[in-house]
């Protein structure tokens, strides 16, 4: 199985931006972990959608697979509390 391609949505993009400092490094660091393994073994799927949710500390990232063209695709990136709202 080949390496899976990042792509990440512009709003998600401006969440990151707004972390602090040292949980952005993180955040990055696990959204970077997803192109070797898009389902590492932490990952849950999201029942009502077809997306999946990744933990890193407090914060959360979601995102979706497309297996056929090797595309893992960040939507979200919030803190616990209030990143499922909206969705």
């Amino acid at each position: 199985m080949g390496r899976y391609r990042l792509e990440i949505k512009k709003s998600a993009v401006k969440e990151i931006e707004r972390l602090p400092r040292k949980d952005m490094k993180a955040v990055l660091g696990r959204i970077e972990s997803l192109s070797d393994n898009p389902r590492p073994r932490d990952c849950k799927k999201l029942s009502a959608q077809e997306k999946y949710r990744v933990r890193c500390g407090n914060y959360r990232i979601l995102y979706s697979i497309e297996d056929d063209i090797l595309i893992v695709f960040v939507v979200k990136v919030g803190h616990r509390k209030d990143v499922y709202r909206g969705n």
